[in-house]
Protein backbone atom coordinates (compact mmCIF):
# COMPACT_ATOMS: atom_id res chain seq x y z
CA UNK A 1 0.00 0.00 0.00
CA UNK A 2 1.37 3.42 -0.90
CA UNK A 3 2.52 5.66 1.93
CA UNK A 4 0.26 8.50 3.07
CA UNK A 5 3.20 10.14 4.87
CA UNK A 6 6.86 10.38 3.95
CA UNK A 7 8.36 10.82 7.41
CA UNK A 8 6.88 10.37 10.88
CA UNK A 9 9.16 11.44 13.71
CA UNK A 10 8.70 10.50 17.36
CA UNK A 11 10.59 12.26 20.13
CA UNK A 12 10.75 14.83 22.88
CA UNK A 13 8.40 17.79 22.36
CA UNK A 14 10.45 20.71 23.66
CA UNK A 15 10.31 24.48 23.46
CA UNK A 16 13.80 25.78 22.63
CA UNK A 17 15.03 28.98 24.26
CA UNK A 18 18.18 30.11 22.46
CA UNK A 19 20.49 32.89 23.65
CA UNK A 20 24.09 33.95 23.10
CA UNK A 21 26.62 33.55 25.93
CA UNK A 22 30.37 33.70 26.45
CA UNK A 23 32.50 30.93 27.92
CA UNK A 24 32.75 32.81 31.23
CA UNK A 25 28.98 32.44 31.63
CA UNK A 26 29.22 28.69 30.99
CA UNK A 27 32.00 28.38 33.54
CA UNK A 28 30.10 30.40 36.12
CA UNK A 29 27.07 28.13 35.62
CA UNK A 30 29.20 24.95 35.73
CA UNK A 31 28.19 23.93 32.19
CA UNK A 32 30.58 21.75 30.15
CA UNK A 33 30.82 23.47 26.78
CA UNK A 34 29.11 21.58 23.98
CA UNK A 35 27.25 19.25 26.33
CA UNK A 36 23.58 18.41 26.78
CA UNK A 37 22.71 18.34 30.49
CA UNK A 38 19.40 17.17 31.91
CA UNK A 39 18.09 19.52 34.61
CA UNK A 40 15.05 19.78 36.85
CA UNK A 41 12.39 22.48 36.71
CA UNK A 42 13.99 24.58 39.48
CA UNK A 43 17.35 24.60 37.67
CA UNK A 44 15.59 25.48 34.42
CA UNK A 45 14.00 28.51 36.06
CA UNK A 46 17.34 29.62 37.55
CA UNK A 47 19.24 29.37 34.23
CA UNK A 48 16.40 31.09 32.38
CA UNK A 49 16.58 33.99 34.82
CA UNK A 50 20.38 34.28 34.42
CA UNK A 51 20.67 33.98 30.65
CA UNK A 52 20.29 36.87 28.23
CA UNK A 53 17.37 37.61 25.94
CA UNK A 54 16.52 34.60 23.83
CA UNK A 55 14.41 33.29 20.98
CA UNK A 56 11.65 30.78 21.79
CA UNK A 57 10.47 28.23 19.25
CA UNK A 58 9.02 24.72 19.22
CA UNK A 59 11.89 22.26 19.16
CA UNK A 60 13.25 18.91 20.14
CA UNK A 61 15.48 16.91 17.83
CA UNK A 62 12.84 14.82 16.06
CA UNK A 63 10.48 17.79 15.77
CA UNK A 64 13.25 19.81 14.09
CA UNK A 65 13.78 16.95 11.64
CA UNK A 66 10.07 16.83 10.82
CA UNK A 67 9.99 20.58 10.17
CA UNK A 68 13.12 20.43 8.00
CA UNK A 69 11.74 17.59 5.90
CA UNK A 70 8.43 19.45 5.53
CA UNK A 71 10.32 22.50 4.29
CA UNK A 72 11.77 20.27 1.58
CA UNK A 73 8.29 19.26 0.49
CA UNK A 74 8.00 15.98 2.39
CA UNK A 75 4.71 14.98 4.01
CA UNK A 76 5.59 14.82 7.70
CA UNK A 77 4.05 14.26 11.12
CA UNK A 78 5.35 14.35 14.68
CA UNK A 79 4.37 12.48 17.83
CA UNK A 80 5.51 13.98 21.14
CA UNK A 81 3.98 14.99 24.47
CA UNK A 82 3.41 18.49 25.90
CA UNK A 83 1.33 19.79 28.80
CA UNK A 84 -1.78 21.85 28.17
CA UNK A 85 -0.05 25.03 29.36
CA UNK A 86 1.20 28.19 27.67
CA UNK A 87 4.39 26.61 26.34
CA UNK A 88 2.56 23.45 25.27
CA UNK A 89 -0.03 25.40 23.30
CA UNK A 90 2.76 27.44 21.75
CA UNK A 91 4.55 24.25 20.72
CA UNK A 92 1.45 22.77 19.09
CA UNK A 93 0.63 25.94 17.18
CA UNK A 94 4.20 26.47 16.04
CA UNK A 95 4.84 22.99 14.68
CA UNK A 96 1.50 22.89 12.86
CA UNK A 97 2.29 26.27 11.33
CA UNK A 98 5.44 24.62 9.92
CA UNK A 99 3.15 22.20 8.03
CA UNK A 100 3.88 19.21 10.25
CA UNK A 101 0.83 17.16 11.26
CA UNK A 102 0.60 17.07 15.06
CA UNK A 103 -2.26 15.47 16.95
CA UNK A 104 -0.73 14.04 20.14
CA UNK A 105 -3.18 14.73 23.01
CA UNK A 106 -1.93 17.48 25.37
CA UNK A 107 -1.56 16.34 28.99
CA UNK A 108 -4.05 17.95 31.37
CA UNK A 109 -1.90 17.33 34.45
CA UNK A 110 1.58 16.23 35.46
CA UNK A 111 4.90 17.94 34.65
CA UNK A 112 4.94 21.18 32.66
CA UNK A 113 5.99 21.37 29.02
CA UNK A 114 9.66 20.57 28.36
CA UNK A 115 12.14 23.30 27.49
CA UNK A 116 15.74 23.36 26.30
CA UNK A 117 17.87 26.34 27.29
CA UNK A 118 20.54 26.68 24.60
CA UNK A 119 23.59 28.89 25.09
CA UNK A 120 25.50 29.69 21.90
CA UNK A 121 29.13 30.80 22.29
CA UNK A 122 30.86 33.08 19.74
CA UNK A 123 32.41 30.06 17.94
CA UNK A 124 28.91 28.72 17.18
CA UNK A 125 29.09 25.81 19.65
CA UNK A 126 25.90 25.18 21.58
CA UNK A 127 25.55 24.07 25.20
CA UNK A 128 22.16 22.69 26.09
CA UNK A 129 20.35 22.43 29.42
CA UNK A 130 17.17 20.44 29.08
CA UNK A 131 14.19 20.09 31.38
CA UNK A 132 12.25 17.20 29.89
CA UNK A 133 9.01 17.62 31.84
CA UNK A 134 5.91 16.39 30.03
CA UNK A 135 7.91 15.14 27.04
CA UNK A 136 9.01 12.10 29.06
CA UNK A 137 5.42 10.97 29.60
CA UNK A 138 4.90 9.68 26.06
CA UNK A 139 3.30 6.22 26.10
CA UNK A 140 1.94 3.68 23.63
CA UNK A 141 -1.48 5.30 24.17
CA UNK A 142 -0.14 8.37 22.34
CA UNK A 143 0.68 6.39 19.19
CA UNK A 144 -1.62 6.69 16.20
CA UNK A 145 -1.24 3.27 14.61
CA UNK A 146 -2.72 4.35 11.30
CA UNK A 147 -0.25 7.23 11.14
CA UNK A 148 2.65 4.84 11.74
CA UNK A 149 1.37 2.35 9.17
CA UNK A 150 1.10 5.08 6.57
CA UNK A 151 4.59 6.56 7.04
CA UNK A 152 7.32 5.48 4.63
CA UNK A 153 9.89 6.04 7.40
CA UNK A 154 9.29 6.25 11.14
CA UNK A 155 12.20 8.12 12.75
CA UNK A 156 12.90 7.61 16.46
CA UNK A 157 14.84 10.04 18.64
CA UNK A 158 17.47 8.46 20.91
CA UNK A 159 17.02 11.20 23.51
CA UNK A 160 13.59 9.74 24.34
CA UNK A 161 14.97 6.30 25.16
CA UNK A 162 15.26 7.20 28.88
CA UNK A 163 11.74 6.58 30.30
CA UNK A 164 10.48 2.96 30.15
CA UNK A 165 6.98 3.88 28.82
CA UNK A 166 8.60 5.78 25.93
CA UNK A 167 10.79 2.76 25.15
CA UNK A 168 7.64 0.67 24.95
CA UNK A 169 6.13 3.25 22.60
CA UNK A 170 9.24 3.14 20.38
CA UNK A 171 9.19 -0.65 20.20
CA UNK A 172 5.46 -0.64 19.49
CA UNK A 173 5.89 1.93 16.73
CA UNK A 174 8.72 -0.09 15.16
CA UNK A 175 6.57 -3.21 15.23
CA UNK A 176 3.63 -1.42 13.60
CA UNK A 177 5.88 0.11 10.94
CA UNK A 178 7.55 -3.18 10.06
CA UNK A 179 4.17 -4.90 10.02
CA UNK A 180 3.14 -2.46 7.31
CA UNK A 181 6.36 -3.03 5.36
CA UNK A 182 7.82 0.36 6.31
CA UNK A 183 11.31 1.47 7.34
CA UNK A 184 12.38 2.42 10.87
CA UNK A 185 15.21 4.87 11.58
CA UNK A 186 16.93 5.79 14.85
CA UNK A 187 19.13 8.76 15.65
CA UNK A 188 21.67 8.12 18.41
CA UNK A 189 21.21 11.79 19.40
CA UNK A 190 24.25 12.39 21.63
CA UNK A 191 27.40 10.59 22.80
CA UNK A 192 26.23 10.99 26.42
CA UNK A 193 23.01 9.25 25.41
CA UNK A 194 24.99 6.45 23.75
CA UNK A 195 27.10 6.03 26.89
CA UNK A 196 23.93 5.35 28.88
CA UNK A 197 22.24 3.01 26.41
CA UNK A 198 25.02 1.49 24.31
CA UNK A 199 23.95 -2.12 24.83
CA UNK A 200 20.29 -1.36 24.18
CA UNK A 201 20.98 0.63 21.01
CA UNK A 202 23.19 -2.16 19.69
CA UNK A 203 20.44 -4.68 20.44
CA UNK A 204 17.92 -2.58 18.47
CA UNK A 205 20.31 -2.64 15.52
CA UNK A 206 21.34 -6.28 15.72
CA UNK A 207 17.77 -7.52 16.13
CA UNK A 208 16.60 -5.45 13.14
CA UNK A 209 14.25 -3.32 15.24
CA UNK A 210 15.75 -0.39 13.35
CA UNK A 211 16.86 -0.39 9.72
CA UNK A 212 18.65 2.95 9.43
CA UNK A 213 20.84 4.68 12.02
CA UNK A 214 21.93 8.32 12.12
CA UNK A 215 24.98 9.36 14.14
CA UNK A 216 28.03 11.59 14.14
CA UNK A 217 31.59 10.38 14.61
CA UNK A 218 31.62 11.05 18.36
CA UNK A 219 28.47 8.97 18.82
CA UNK A 220 29.86 6.23 16.57
CA UNK A 221 33.08 5.99 18.60
CA UNK A 222 31.08 5.94 21.82
CA UNK A 223 28.84 3.19 20.45
CA UNK A 224 31.79 0.88 19.84
CA UNK A 225 34.04 2.24 22.60
CA UNK A 226 36.91 2.99 20.27
CA UNK A 227 38.89 6.00 19.08
CA UNK A 228 39.30 4.37 15.66
CA UNK A 229 36.51 5.53 13.36
CA UNK A 230 37.41 3.04 10.62
CA UNK A 231 37.08 0.01 12.89
CA UNK A 232 33.80 1.41 14.25
CA UNK A 233 32.49 1.76 10.70
CA UNK A 234 33.31 -1.88 9.99
CA UNK A 235 31.30 -2.94 13.02
CA UNK A 236 28.47 -0.56 12.15
CA UNK A 237 28.10 -2.12 8.70
CA UNK A 238 27.80 -5.55 10.33
CA UNK A 239 25.21 -4.46 12.86
CA UNK A 240 22.60 -2.50 10.88
CA UNK A 241 21.18 -2.54 7.36
CA UNK A 242 22.25 1.05 6.67
CA UNK A 243 23.54 4.13 8.46
CA UNK A 244 24.41 7.78 7.94
CA UNK A 245 27.49 9.14 9.71
CA UNK A 246 28.03 12.90 9.74
CA UNK A 247 31.58 14.28 9.97
CA UNK A 248 31.14 18.07 10.36
CA UNK A 249 33.23 19.97 7.82
CA UNK A 250 34.38 16.66 6.27
CA UNK A 251 30.92 15.82 5.02
CA UNK A 252 29.08 12.57 5.62
CA UNK A 253 28.97 8.86 4.84
CA UNK A 254 26.19 6.47 3.95
CA UNK A 255 27.15 2.90 4.77
CA UNK A 256 25.41 -0.39 4.08
CA UNK A 257 26.48 -4.04 4.00
CA UNK A 258 27.78 -3.71 0.46
CA UNK A 259 28.33 0.03 0.00
CA UNK A 260 30.05 3.13 1.34
CA UNK A 261 28.99 6.45 -0.18
CA UNK A 262 30.58 9.81 0.69
CA UNK A 263 29.45 13.38 0.20
CA UNK A 264 31.21 16.66 1.02
CA UNK A 265 29.96 19.35 3.37
CA UNK A 266 28.56 22.50 1.83
CA UNK A 267 30.78 25.54 2.46
CA UNK A 268 29.53 28.05 5.01
CA UNK A 269 30.89 31.59 5.25
CA UNK A 270 30.64 31.55 9.03
CA UNK A 271 29.32 29.02 11.51
CA UNK A 272 26.94 30.97 13.74
CA UNK A 273 25.13 28.23 15.68
CA UNK A 274 25.41 24.44 15.32
CA UNK A 275 22.05 23.87 17.03
CA UNK A 276 19.99 21.54 14.87
CA UNK A 277 22.76 20.66 12.40
CA UNK A 278 22.31 16.92 12.85
CA UNK A 279 18.52 17.24 12.92
CA UNK A 280 18.47 19.11 9.61
CA UNK A 281 21.00 16.77 8.03
CA UNK A 282 18.64 13.91 8.85
CA UNK A 283 15.73 15.94 7.46
CA UNK A 284 17.48 16.43 4.13
CA UNK A 285 18.57 12.81 3.86
CA UNK A 286 15.10 11.48 4.73
CA UNK A 287 13.41 13.86 2.31
CA UNK A 288 15.73 12.61 -0.41
CA UNK A 289 15.33 8.94 0.50
CA UNK A 290 11.53 9.10 0.50
CA UNK A 291 11.67 10.78 -2.93
CA UNK A 292 13.61 7.77 -4.22
CA UNK A 293 16.89 9.66 -4.60
CA UNK A 294 20.18 7.76 -4.47
CA UNK A 295 22.24 7.85 -1.24
CA UNK A 296 24.82 10.32 -2.61
CA UNK A 297 22.15 12.86 -3.56
CA UNK A 298 20.30 12.32 -0.28
CA UNK A 299 23.54 12.95 1.61
CA UNK A 300 24.10 16.16 -0.32
CA UNK A 301 20.54 17.25 0.45
CA UNK A 302 21.28 16.61 4.12
CA UNK A 303 24.54 18.56 3.92
CA UNK A 304 22.78 21.48 2.22
CA UNK A 305 20.08 21.56 4.90
CA UNK A 306 22.65 21.45 7.70
CA UNK A 307 24.72 24.22 6.09
CA UNK A 308 21.71 26.52 6.02
CA UNK A 309 20.80 26.00 9.67
CA UNK A 310 24.32 26.53 11.06
CA UNK A 311 24.60 29.89 9.28
CA UNK A 312 22.21 31.55 11.76
CA UNK A 313 20.92 31.22 15.31
CA UNK A 314 18.27 28.55 15.82
CA UNK A 315 17.48 25.01 14.74
CA UNK A 316 14.96 25.91 12.04
CA UNK A 317 15.82 26.93 8.47
CA UNK A 318 15.39 30.61 7.66
CA UNK A 319 15.55 30.06 3.91
CA UNK A 320 13.11 27.85 2.03
CA UNK A 321 15.08 24.61 1.74
CA UNK A 322 13.09 23.44 -1.27
CA UNK A 323 14.01 26.60 -3.18
CA UNK A 324 17.63 26.23 -2.06
CA UNK A 325 17.75 22.61 -3.22
CA UNK A 326 16.34 23.60 -6.60
CA UNK A 327 18.86 26.43 -6.93
CA UNK A 328 21.72 24.01 -6.33
CA UNK A 329 20.29 21.42 -8.73
CA UNK A 330 19.63 18.73 -6.13
CA UNK A 331 15.87 18.78 -6.73
CA UNK A 332 13.91 19.56 -9.85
Amino acid sequence: MSATLDVLTIGNAIVDVIARADEAFLAAQGMPKGSMTLIDEAKAEAIYAAMGAGTEISGGSAANTAVGAATLGARTAFIGKVREDKLGQSFAHDIRAAKVAYATPLASDGPTTARCLILVTPDGERTMNTYLGAAQNLTTADLDAELVKGAAITYLEGYLWDPPPAKEAFLAAAGIAHGAGREVALTLSDSFCVDRYRAEFLELMRKNVVDLVFCNEAELKSLYETADVDSALIQLRRDVASAVVTRSERGALFVAKDAVVTAPAYPVDRVVDTTGAGDLFAAGFLAGRTRGLDPATSLRLGALSASEVISHVGARPERNLLDLARETGLLA
